[in-house]
């Protein structure tokens, strides 16, 4: 294909390419490409001299708006704290009765506080707050260290063996790994309290008396001779439906034999101490919607 030849059909030159008989056409770039180009560069030049665009060292040019990001991102963090004045000045004054009773502030604690949530504590315990295995449901059932506002609040501000100077500590004996008490006495007892929250204290007496005399002696220090727990020391109530971990045999067996040492961080440094209260009444106000 000679160079230079001109293509009948559009009268278009060709390139002198050709690959099965194509022949590739010397076609003029579409003049809206060069409008486009055109406006392109207006615009970015227009752009360069109202707006900060320039670096000039250890500055830059300011533009003719004298537009600054910064001094906008504090206009709207100084609008939006104003807005949140009224329910954060009640949330930091009022006890939860009081806030439950504030249709408006407990909409605004319900929406910041998913948030929150979500954020910090969702991983662990799911985005419902309904938990996970080794991690409580907190949307309802019991809790080990109490289930009112004010246990909560206490709970999320120091943690559960944290680091927290005053954390909440609690831990659960390795009875068979480290030889408290031997496989048979570890079946008994696991015996006993899986039939506890099934059938009960006294049926579980019944049916399980070496497993009953093995918890009185080194389990009732702790859970209770009821089993019922204990939430000044974290002891979880072990004749309801709520497990931590599990209350099949199995996991309940792992339980009493290697033992458990939950953790939970402290909110209070990263959170502080309005957002700890927050969060509180958050979980609180989920559990009274709960069924």
């Amino acid at each position: 294909m000679a160079l230079g030849e001109r293509d009948p059909v559009t009268g278009y030159l060709t390139t002198g390419h050709e690959w099965n008989g194509i022949k590739e056409l010397n076609t003029p770039v579409p003049r809206i490409v060069y409008v486009f180009l055109i406006l392109t560069t207006a615009v970015g030049l227009i752009y360069w001299l109202l707006m900060p665009a320039l670096p000039l060292g250890t500055t830059y040019t300011k533009g003719l708006l004298g537009y600054d990001d910064r001094q906008a991102v504090n206009r709207d963090l100084a609008r939006i704290a104003a807005d949140r004045g009224p329910w954060h000045e009640a949330l930091d004054r009022e006890g939860y009765a009081v806030l439950a009773a504030d249709e408006a502030v407990m909409q605004e604690i319900r929406e910041a506080g998913h948030l929150l949530f979500g954020q910090n504590c969702a991983a662990c315990h799911g985005i419902h707050a309904t938990g996970n295995a080794g991690f409580p449901n907190l949307a309802a059932g019991a809790l080990n260290w109490g289930d009112s506002f004010e246990a909560m609040q206490e709970t999320i501000r120091v943690g559960v063996n944290s680091v927290h100077p005053e954390t909440r500590t609690a831990q659960m004996p390795a009875f068979g790994r480290d030889g408290i008490l031997s496989r048979g006495e570890v079946d008994a007892v696991v015996a006993y309290v899986h039939d506890l929250g099934r059938d009960g204290i006294a049926a579980a007496n019944l049916a399980h008396p070496d497993g009953a005399e093995t918890f009185s002696a080194q389990c009732s220090a702790c859970h209770g001779e009821d089993a019922r727990g204990d939430t000044e020391i974290g002891a979880p109530n072990l004749t309801d439906t709520t497990w931590l971990y599990g209350g099949d045999l199995q996991t309940i067996f792992k339980t009493v034999w290697y033992g458990r040492q939950g953790q939970m961080p402290n909110w209070e440094a990263r959170l502080g101490a309005r957002n700890v209260k927050l969060m509180a009444a958050y979980l609180a106000d989920i559990r009274a919607r709960t069924p």
